[in-house]
């Protein structure tokens, strides 16, 4: 298979559901509807994860400081494999995992100071200053420039979606568990974020789109969609016969080996 071929097979649904939802939400006011149903109380006029514990120290403190700390264990890890050399099979998928996590991120923090977005928190609809706008919408000139768009702390969740690259040419069941703790981890640091009035839904549907993107475009055409040796083996982790590796370029995909040694 082509590395052109490969990028297209796994990017084509994302970005077909990716499209239909965004252009609902950039298009309707459900971003609102969502917010006042779910995470706005009309009564009290406060967003309900305002002043809560697990949502602004848990979730979005901790949270921030758990995904740096992933983000420097794998770089650590990158740089330890070049003293000990049992552990140099971990080199390109522990620098592929530090720089997907680190161009996510960076990207999405980047965006946010330059796409003029307000936060749910400060518009006159939740008792803030200003008026609601459309994504893409034009923004009079005279509002303050604001940094709401995409949603930062949802990608660094998000972000875990590289773990289904890192773990793909190892074991399917692997892939799909990286594939549903960067979704997990997304999705969480989304409500958490949603519930302080800090994002709407379409800010986080954005997010996971340009975080995907980017890992799939980081392993496909810089990584060259391998990150292990082939000769490297892990144990089958199927509760069934053992299943053959998932194809990466083409190349036929050697059966996994229980108890296989790794290569050097």
């Amino acid at each position: 298979m082509s590395n052109a071929m490969f990028y297209w097979r796994h990017l084509r649904t994302p970005l077909t559901v990716f499209i239909l939802i965004a252009a609902l939400l950039a298009s309707t006011t459900y971003d609102l509807t969502v917010a006042h149903a779910l995470f706005f109380d009309e009564a009290s006029a406060r967003w309900v994860g305002a002043g809560s514990w697990w949502a602004n120290e848990l979730i979005h403190r901790d949270g921030a400081w758990l995904m740096r700390g992933i983000a420097v264990l794998s770089l650590l890890l990158w740089a330890v494999s070049w003293q000990q050399p049992q552990l140099q099979d971990w080199r390109r998928p522990a620098l592929f995992f530090f720089v997907s996590i680190a161009l996510s991120v960076g990207l999405v923090g980047l965006l946010k100071t330059l796409t003029n977005v307000d936060c749910p928190r400060d518009l006159t609809e939740f008792g803030g200053p200003f008026p609601f706008i459309h994504l893409f919408e034009h923004r009079p000139e005279v509002l303050r420039h604001a940094r709401c768009f995409p949603a930062a702390h949802a990608s660094s969740g998000y972000a875990l979606l590289a773990l289904y690259f890192v773990l793909r040419e190892r074991s399917r069941r692997a892939a799909r568990l990286g594939l549903a703790a960067g979704l997990g981890m997304g999705l969480m640091f989304g409500i958490a974020q949603q519930a302080r009035g800090a994002h709407f839904v379409s800010h986080d549907v954005w997010s996971a789109m340009i975080v995907w993107t980017v890992s799939l475009s980081l392993y496909t055409f810089v990584f060259q969609a391998r990150l292990w040796k082939p000769a490297t083996r892990w144990e089958c982790n199927e509760a069934s016969a053992p299943a053959p590796r998932l194809s990466v370029d083409g190349n036929a995909d050697l059966p996994c080996r229980a108890g296989a040694a790794a290569g050097p």
